[in-house]
């Protein structure tokens, strides 16, 4: 493919991911409880800095979701001055993972915790949403934001059309139409996002029938809104409180970038990610994004994805969506600010549902029975109940509970190597402990020679190195590679030959 097709094939999944990533700027923003100014700062920093330092080239950053909970919850205690100390600190927690090269080991997290976590977070904002769906303000926990119900609820019926009915019938309507676009869309508009249709229908309909409901507050200028952290806002970054939220910010970001890099590795077929470059990145994204006064950012996978299927086939494309995100703010603030708070609710409680992803909780319950479906559970519960810290530590706990038994035995891999093929016989146990020494073998093989695996040395495989194995081998299978699979004994481990057979489903 020659330069300028490749360039124009950037340039235009660039337009679309802008098209994807205004309203999710926006509507995380307001999810946040902070100025939309933040989310449209940390759109551009994602997809220009980033963009060009990433070492996933095809994934693309921004204001994330997953974040949007812990930012609130933070700002409604601490304030949002302390936001940009705590994102400049987290950064430089990410480039220092990056320069010790642990970014692999965010791997190794059971992906019944990763989707646990993504779930309650997923919950929580759409609990917090409605809210705003109905013109309400969102509480900052889950359980507040149930017993608020009943007040916003309280708010709608009244002598006549009460602005909050208003409110809920525009929010309702771009709902209906974000999701019957993405049902119905004609096949030659498949590129055009759902969230713009919705967003687009809830502001004309406001705008044209001048509705007097809450709108998008959009800065005269961005530059205005730069706000760098202060010496004196860093002298209180040793308050308890607040480091604990440094270290979740800096964990989670990273472990969601990671886990979208993977994924999108599974999309296209180009240049794998490079984990630790990327958490690179993602530091120095999040670090200037504390002293440009923005939110934090992760890599996204709603990005992403939308970026590979518009045919993206270089970095350019993640960063010519900043700079058309940079563009529309300087020279058309005025058109976001006609808005509706109520038709970004309505995205976000899309968002949310995305997030809980049932399909997967089926997956592992069909796939590795009820211990990571518990897990999962506990996670999420936690998650919702109390907060994201407290969640995910008891999803890592009872992860390693699991395993606890097999925790002192190591995974064991021989690897003879011939003209055509790599044999790799598996044995002892493997366990989430050694997923980054087994991918790192994995990503490693010659791509020129078959692969055989053998386990029947084999002892015991839990369901983070199964998950593991079934990502790589579905990976093959995309590119081509012949990989055969030979099953353990069945008398060695009762679990371990139904996981075997399922592995070599997926290279069949």
């Amino acid at each position: 493919m020659n330069n300028n097709s490749t360039l124009s094939r950037d340039v235009a999944s660039s337009l679309v991911v802008f098209l994807v990533a205004i309203p999710l700027c926006l509507g995380i923003a307001v999810a946040s409880g902070v100025p939309v100014a933040m989310g449209l700062i940390s759109g551009i920093v994602g997809g220009i800095v980033v963009g060009l330092l990433a070492g996933s080239p095809l994934q693309v950053s921004g204001p994330a979701a997953g974040l949007a909970v812990i930012v609130f919850g933070f700002v409604a205690q601490y304030g949002v001055v302390m936001l940009g100390p705590v994102l400049v600190v987290a950064g430089l927690l990410q480039i220092l993972a990056g320069f010790l090269r642990i970014g692999s080991w965010f791997r190794a997290i059971s992906p019944a915790v990763v989707h646990g976590m993504l779930a309650g977070i997923g919950i929580l904002i759409i609990l917090g949403q409605v809210h705003v769906l109905m013109g309400a303000q969102p509480a900052a926990g889950g359980i507040e934001n149930v017993t608020a119900m009943e007040r916003t609820l309280g708010r709608i019926w009244g002598s006549g059309l009460t602005k909050e009915a208003v409110a809920l019938l525009v929010g309702l309507i771009s709902l209906l139409a974000m999701i019957g676009w993405e049902k119905f869309r004609p096949q030659s508009l498949a590129l055009v996002p759902g969230a713009l249709i919705g967003v687009a229908t809830g502001t004309v309909l406001t705008a044209a029938m001048q509705l007097p409901i809450a709108r998008v507050e959009v800065p005269a200028s961005l530059i205005d809104s730069i706000s760098s952290p202060t010496l004196a806002s860093f002298g209180q970054m040793l308050q308890p409180g607040i480091i604990i939220t440094t270290l979740v910010i800096a964990v989670i970001a990273s472990a969601e970038t990671l886990l979208s890099s993977a994924a999108v590795d599974r999309m296209h077929d180009g240049v794998r990610t490079r984990f630790n470059k990327e958490l690179f990145a993602q530091g120095i994204g999040n670090a200037l994004c504390g002293f440009l006064g923005g939110l934090p950012i992760t890599g996204v996978i709603v990005r992403s994805s939308a970026n590979i299927q518009a045919g993206a086939r270089t970095r350019a494309s993640a960063v010519l969506h900043g700079v058309w995100i940079l563009g529309l703010v300087a020279l058309l603030p005025q058109l976001l600010s006609l808005v509706p708070l109520t038709a970004l609710a309505a995205v976000l409680l899309v968002t949310g549902w995305r997030l809980i992803s049932l399909h997967h909780v089926r997956h592992l319950f069909d796939h590795h029975g009820w211990v990571p479906v518990g897990i999962w559970a506990a996670t999420v519960a936690m998650v919702v109940l109390q907060d994201l810290l407290v969640g995910v530590a008891l999803g890592l706990a009872l992860s390693i509970l699991e395993i606890l038994p097999y925790l002192r035995r190591k995974l064991a891999i021989d690897r003879l190597e011939d003209a055509e093929t790599v044999h790799l016989t598996l044995g002892g146990v493997a366990t989430c402990k050694d997923v980054p020494v087994l991918l790192n073998m994995l990503e490693t093989l010659p791509a020129s020679h078959k692969v055989r695996i053998a386990g029947e040395n084999l002892h015991y495989l839990d369901h983070t190195c199964a998950e593991t194995l079934r990502e790589w081998l579905k990976r093959q299978k995309k590119i081509g590679r012949t990989v055969e699979i030979q099953h353990p004994p069945s008398g060695r481990h009762p679990r371990l030959r139904p996981i075997f057979e399922r592995l070599s489903a997926e290279v069949a």
